[in-house]
């Protein structure tokens, strides 16, 4: 009877780690950025297992909303789109809050999309949001994390 218990909590222990990696975060915490007279407000993946994630299964956000991906130091930061449905545009982020590049990325490719130098940070905001507003690679953005 003890060995069948041990099983039924394996097995709903593996069931629960599956489910959940089928589930998008919801309840990270948030930062006000800004680029401009442009407010955005992102989720921050900070842990291995949140930037893991990251926008994994997301059927939808906000249109000024995002995932701010912060790092413990700076160096090349790669990402791709692994059951991330929405087509986005990662910002390679160094520490002052430049821009140092953009990568359009695509739902659910296994590509990988670089940062040209060392960040620390990796912000991702709808496929297009950028462009639309003129921001480009040089562009700084503004909030607590960049000292502003």
């Amino acid at each position: 009877m003890k060995s069948l218990l041990s099983l039924c909590g394996l097995l709903f222990a593996l069931n629960g780690a599956a489910w959940s990696q089928n589930t998008p975060q919801l309840d990270l915490p948030r930062v006000s950025l800004s680029v401009g007279m442009r407010l955005i407000d992102a989720q921050v993946a900070a842990t291995p297992q949140q930037r893991e994630i990251g926008l994994m299964h997301r059927r939808d956000m906000g249109t000024n909303e995002g995932m701010l991906f912060v790092f413990e130091q700076p160096a090349g930061q790669c990402f791709w789109m692994k059951n991330t449905l929405l087509p986005l545009t990662a910002a390679f982020v160094a520490d002052d809050g430049t821009i140092v590049n953009l990568a359009d990325m695509k739902p659910q490719s296994l590509d990988s999309h670089c940062s040209a130098k060392p960040v620390r940070y990796v912000l991702e905001m709808h496929q297009g949001w950028f462009a639309q507003r003129g921001i480009k690679a040089g562009t700084r953005l503004s909030g607590a994390l960049f000292g502003k």
